[in-house]
């Protein structure tokens, strides 16, 4: 029988890392929403502390993911590029989902640049 391999503490927290960077949220930040100090959030991350089953929860909550983002093999979280994480808001997802169907860069451009826009004009 094949033995299934053992999420390990830094892994974890390397992931923990990757997600809060991608909302652009500082450690700070994520310390405050978890209710500890921008310490505890640095052992996480660094996999010197080990999660308890409530603390992962809490975290994949703060952090918009769901707790099995923590645990999926890495292969499996780059692969299925084609279709939007589940942890994307709905709009969001729908467009990229249309995005990553664009094949001309050209088009790609264009859809950066009208988004873009469209940013700047509602501030």
């Amino acid at each position: 029988m094949k033995q299934k391999r053992m999420v390990k503490s830094n892994e974890i927290g390397v992931r923990i890392k990757r997600r809060r960077r991608e909302l652009k949220m500082s450690q700070e930040e994520l310390a405050e929403r978890l209710d500890v100090t921008y310490q505890q959030v640095q052992r996480y991350e660094n996999g010197m502390n080990k999660l308890n089953v409530e603390n992962i929860q809490l975290i994949a909550d703060t952090l918009s993911v769901p707790v099995s983002y923590f645990f999926e093999p890495a292969d499996k979280m780059f692969v299925a590029a084609e279709e939007p994480p589940p942890y994307l808001p709905a709009d969001e997802n729908k467009l990229l989902k249309h995005f990553r169907k664009i094949k001309n860069d050209g088009s790609k451009d264009i859809v950066i640049q009208v988004a873009r826009l469209a940013a700047k004009t509602s501030n």
